[in-house]
């Protein structure tokens, strides 16, 4: 399979809420990065997708490409994700550019890049239009994120 196929499944699975098939598209020490959780290593990685994942969530990827440079596997794709904010019942449509980097025919490590501010006007209504862009509220919602990703761990 190449890097492009396997960015498609990565995608495709998500779009189906296979979230076992997305994380079998990881590498066991595979490194995540997005605004809303920060860093992720291994099974955090891997358990945020499984809690995340919805039939829901409405999902078109598209940009896909694949490439190798400076003797390192790169790729990226975008993708827009449609769903209701579980903690506000709000309406989201958060656009995504992904980096990926690819080791042995898997992702080794996945960066989401997104306007934390846009999402967060979305999602959290006034009080993230006001405060999306500032560290404090940024900080808030990751401690958030990061005890649900815990708790849903912890099962």
């Amino acid at each position: 399979m190449t890097n492009t196929e396997l960015i498609e499944k990565f995608y495709t699975a998500f779009a189906n809420a296979d979230a076992e098939t997305m994380v079998s598209c990881y590498t066991d020490d595979i490194a995540f990065e997005d605004p809303a959780f920060g860093p992720l290593q291994g099974e955090d990685a891997k358990n945020m997708w499984r809690m995340l994942v919805n039939p829901g969530l409405a999902l078109v990827f598209s940009k896909v490409w694949a490439q190798e440079r400076d003797g390192r596997q790169l790729g990226g794709a975008h993708w827009d994700a449609t769903y209701i904010f579980s903690k506000t019942g709000r309406k989201v449509v958060n656009r995504i550019d992904a980096s990926f980097e690819f080791r042995n025919g898997l992702i080794c490590r996945h960066r989401d890049h997104f306007s934390f501010w846009k999402w967060s006007s979305q999602a959290l209504g006034l009080p993230g239009q006001l405060l999306g862009w500032t560290p404090f509220l940024q900080h808030k919602v990751r401690q958030q994120a990061l005890d649900r990703l815990r708790k849903f761990s912890s099962k």
